[in-house]
């Protein structure tokens, strides 16, 4: 991918780039200070480490790149600039399923340009860190509100569900995220009248075991919800 010059504007809303699994390999044809953070995919820059959650200044030729997953599945690039993406629905963002937003509603392919909305480093610009408590590691709890099917559980299966821990299976994608631990026991049955899914609702089919539901979910299913993950561990489940 190629990352070029163009325009003015920054802000905090800019739109960044979402790397999964395998980042990409990005050209730089102007300097410009950027941040990598979310999980560790070894990143580069010119062959040397880069450090993550810190601003890093890039000159005009040198190239990002990333070697593998270390910690965490995803990662996120941003540019003191901005990226010249237009905005549709108010965002910047891609929604692959629909093709709309972000780049001609894609993933990012070999030889792509991206322009910058306002080019070049910021003169007197603070080198600013994150606190090391926010950066991803191998094992999370992700704090739960309960409901709105609860009451579909036997008390057990709600003891289990609190106290047990679960392993990301490659059923994974950003639909939903499907564990694999301990059965959650039913009252009865996993079934129900299908109703909304919010983002992180748990469900949990007759069968016990859990799917988180994320981003790109559908609206509505026909299986009981235990929990929802709560919005400030968002960060986390993307990471799992």
């Amino acid at each position: 991918y190629g990352i070029a010059a163009v325009m003015p504007a920054a802000g905090e809303d800019e739109a960044v780039l979402e790397c999964t699994m395998m980042g990409p390999q990005l050209l730089f044809n102007q300097a410009e200070t950027i941040a990598i953070t979310g999980g560790d995919l070894m990143p580069t820059l010119d062959g040397q480490p880069m450090p993550t959650y810190r601003a890093v200044t890039v000159q005009a030729g040198q190239v990002l790149r990333f070697q593998a997953p270390k910690t965490g599945c995803r990662c996120f690039i941003a540019f003191t600039g901005g990226l010249d993406i237009p905005e549709v629905m108010g965002s910047r963002s891609t929604y692959m399923k629909a093709k709309i937003g972000g780049y001609q509603g894609r993933k990012l392919q070999k030889d792509d340009v991206i322009g910058f909305r306002a080019p070049g480093v910021p003169k007197n610009l603070n080198i600013r860190c994150m606190s090391p408590e926010f950066i991803p590691r191998p094992v999370y709890t992700l704090r739960v509100v309960m409901g709105p099917q609860d009451e579909a559980f036997s008390d057990e299966g709600i003891r289990t569900f609190l106290s047990g821990t679960y392993t990301v299976t490659k059923e994974f994608d950003r639909m939903g995220c499907r564990l694999e631990g301990e059965v959650i026991a039913h009252r009865e049955s996993g079934d129900i009248i299908s109703d909304g899914i919010a983002f992180g609702a748990i469900q949990v089919p007759s069968a016990g075991q859990p799917i988180i539901m994320l981003a790109d979910r559908q609206t509505t299913g026909g299986y009981t919800k235990i929990a929802n993950v709560i919005t400030a561990d968002f960060r986390y489940l993307a990471q799992l």
